[in-house]
């Protein structure tokens, strides 16, 4: 009788072990990926812009507070936060004093699902399978049934008054040190058909020095949009990497229409003969009820952007 007990018992320890290291040291374990972007006019001096993304601040998360005022160091030219700031309707103030440093800086924003809606109970298998095929809980209609909604107001508020750009469907300029007009193009959260491309097509502006586009989840159809229009580098999160990976393989999912071969870091995207370069982070936290992340650990991107070689 007990031989017929050993094999599902070493299963069930392995997760058991597998699940807290995944949520109890990987989901901690903060990194930060720097990336070169080959991408300004030639004769324009190197550009070092932070990308967060993904934050999915809860309640009592210090170790995730921390680590974000601690990227202040960096100096960066400028923030780029790419949504989904929240997994917890109180997380606001927590949110907003973790960023406080790096609000010094020029920055600018666009909201994910998350910031708009907080997440439910879910059967982490339910959740995975819906991933792998292309379902989700939110949808172009409006939030499921039983969604929280969050107090992104507030959130836009503290962002605003830090002069941080709001880049919901539109388009504004930073100014940067050295009199640098830089052009960020935003799109809202298309994984919940949000995105309005004809309020902001038409290109780089031809005024400024450089011209970058800013959407919280990769969908082709955003990103098809904007490398057709020509723009240089395009950021984006959502993904989390796949947040459960296969070591030495990689990500089964991305949570969107994007192949899982550009489900994290640097890669390209081409459309009607046209192609930008594609960064899409990792973000550095999880959905509350599922706090893992195996073989993808959290981080933030620092990005330098060089002129064309």
């Amino acid at each position: 009788m007990r031989a017929r007990y050993k094999v599902p018992l070493g299963i069930t320890a392995v997760a058991a072990t597998g699940l807290l290291y995944s949520a109890g040291f990987e989901a901690r374990s903060f990194r930060l990926r720097r990336v070169t972007v080959p991408v300004l006019p030639a004769g324009m001096r190197p550009l070092r812009v932070l990308q967060v993304s993904d934050i999915h601040m809860v309640g009592g998360q210090r170790k995730k507070q921390r680590w974000l005022r601690s990227l202040a160091g960096l100096r960066p030219d400028f923030v780029i936060n790419t949504g989904d700031n929240l997994s917890d309707p109180e997380g606001v103030p927590e949110v907003l004093d973790a960023l406080g440093p790096l609000m010094e800086f020029p920055g600018a924003y666009v909201f994910g699902s998350n910031d708009y809606y907080g997440p439910v109970p879910r059967n982490p298998a339910r959740y995975l399978g819906e991933k792998i095929s292309g379902r989700h809980g939110l949808n172009g209609n409006g939030p499921a049934k039983r969604v929280i909604h969050n107090p992104w107001e507030d959130l836009r508020d503290g962002f605003d008054a830090a002069g941080w750009l709001n880049l919901t469907n539109t388009r504004d300029t930073l100014k940067l040190e050295g009199g640098l007009s830089l052009e960020l193009t935003g799109l809202d959260d298309p994984h919940i058909k949000r995105d309005r491309y004809a309020q902001v097509a038409g290109g780089p502006s031809a005024e400024a020095d450089f011209s970058l586009a800013v959407v919280h989840a990769p969908y082709l159809r955003v990103l098809d949009a904007f490398a057709a229009d020509a723009y240089p580098l395009i950021l984006a999160g959502h993904t989390h990497g796949g947040q459960l990976c296969i070591p030495f393989y990689g990500a089964l999912v991305t949570n969107c229409d994007l192949d899982t071969d550009r489900v994290k870091g640097l890669s390209t995207h081409t459309a009607e003969g046209r192609t930008s370069y594609l960064h899409v982070s990792a973000g550095c936290g999880a959905n509350r009820y599922t706090p893992f992340r195996f073989a993808c650990p959290p981080e933030a991107t620092l990005l330098t952007l060089t002129p064309k070689q």
